[in-house]
This record gives C-alpha cells, sequence and structure tokens, in this order.
C-alpha cells in the first residue's frame, strides 16, 4: 500500500505562487508514475502534471504549460508542484496520485493511490 498526503494549498490572489507537496509512504515502487490532478466545483477531475519517477519524464496540461513545474525529491519520497502565475481557473481541490510503472514511460491517467487532496483557491 501507498499512502499520500498532500499539502501546501491555500489562498491567494491572481499571479501569485503556491508549492504544493505530497508525502509518499509506504511501499515504495522502484518505477511509478505520479501526478497531479484538480477538480473544480461542478467540474470534472483533470489530469494537470505527472513525471516517472526514475527517468524525471514530465507531461504537463496545456492550461499550465509555463506556469506550473512538477518534481520530485526522491530522497524525502516527496512529489512537488509549484504554481506561478496563478489565475482564478485554477482554484481547485488539488490531488496527488501514484501508480506503480512496470513499462516504458508514464503514459496513463488511471492511478491507484490517491491523496485526499489540498485545497487551492485563487482570487482576481
Amino acid at each position: 500500500q501507498v499512502q499520500l498526503v498532500e499539502s501546501g494549498g491555500g489562498s491567494v490572489q491572481a499571479g501569485g505562487s503556491l508549492r504544493l507537496s505530497c508525502a509518499a509512504s509506504g511501499y515504495i515502487y522502484s518505477r511509478a508514475c505520479m501526478a497531479w490532478f484538480r477538480q473544480a466545483p461542478g467540474k470534472e477531475r483533470e489530469g494537470v502534471a505527472r513525471i516517472t519517477s526514475d527517468t524525471g519524464t514530465t507531461y504537463l496540461h496545456d492550461s499550465v504549460k509555463g506556469r506550473f513545474t512538477i518534481s520530485q525529491d526522491k530522497a524525502k519520497n516527496t512529489l512537488y508542484l509549484e504554481m506561478d502565475s496563478l489565475k482564478p481557473e485554477d482554484t481547485a481541490m488539488y490531488y496527488c496520485a501514484a501508480t506503480p510503472l512496470y513499462g516504458g514511460s508514464c503514459r496513463t491517467w488511471t492511478f491507484d493511490y490517491w491523496g485526499r487532496g489540498t485545497q487551492v483557491t485563487v482570487s482576481s
């Protein structure tokens, strides 16, 4: 089992920055796909960023490219999402997710393990 705990959410004004963290514990897979999702009220959950744990290869959704950065600290088993130039439309609950990777690179949006989320609110 893998436990994921997010932190770092909060309320900021448009143009501000936040850094989300996701601490992983329990069984740590040698290769994993890790990601950040978000869900705004009344909307479906969407994947915004993902990373392949062993190669560091990243993917960012078009809506956050140039503003968000996904990274990891493998020594601390922690995933990060650096969010800059925040917009009101970034307001959502942000979730960390992980799934083991047995071949190739991370191309999935289907994940086995989820955190409980951290709220990000951006005011105009």
